[in-house]
């Protein structure tokens, strides 16, 4: 995905004031007003869709550091369990033969049993840490493409505001105004409901 969403409105902006200045109408005020209004929230939108992305790329990276912390931990786990297990096979072994067992391997193969209990903990924990950071990449991700669509909306907007300054249609700066509006409601939604 792209970092950012560029917006070059500056020629754009420079024909519709020279058009003013010739005409000095209020319908191309009315749009240049729009226009630089439009503009201004496309700006501000392509600022927020590459930071919403830029983040939630961050906490995918986070996600991924925790599955490995909690793979490392389940690797860890199942050591401590074949080293009990291993320890509990000599216990019996030597119980058939007959021969005495040594009390201290009976604490290391609790201890290994505690060790893989806390094993088990720290894996879950980060796995849980992994999933939360999941979701809420997720929930950013979301928001990137509403900020992305509104960028997009706002871009047509805005060329359509110039095919309103240069034909002096007002169907096309209705056209200009109802996609920019339309865009604004993206932006809204992103920045309130997401």
């Amino acid at each position: 995905m792209p970092e950012e969403i560029e917006v070059d409105t500056d020629k754009l902006h420079e024909a519709i004031q020279e058009e003013v200045e010739k005409e000095g109408g209020t319908l191309l005020r009315t749009i240049a007003l729009t226009t630089a209004l439009f503009a201004a929230l496309a700006a501000v939108s392509s600022l927020l869709a590459g930071s919403t992305v830029n983040e939630a790329l961050a906490l995918k990276t986070e996600a991924t550091q925790l599955q490995a912390q909690a793979s490392d931990q389940w690797a860890y786990y199942q050591a401590k369990g074949i080293k009990a297990v291993v320890l509990e096979s000599q216990k019996s072994l030597l119980a058939s033969g007959g021969k005495s067992v040594s009390s201290d391997l009976d604490k290391n193969i609790a201890r290994y049993k505690d060790e893989q209990q806390e094993a088990q903990k720290r894996a879950q924990e980060f796995e849980r840490q992994r999933d939360e950071k999941g979701s809420d990449a997720d929930l950013l991700i979301h928001r990137h493409h509403f900020f992305a669509y509104t960028v997009a909306m706002l871009q047509v907007a805005i060329a359509l505001g110039a095919v309103a300054a240069l034909t002096r249609k007002r169907f096309a700066w209705l056209g200009s105004t109802s996609l920019g509006l339309l865009g604004a409601g993206f932006f809204l939604w992103a920045m309130l409901v997401i």
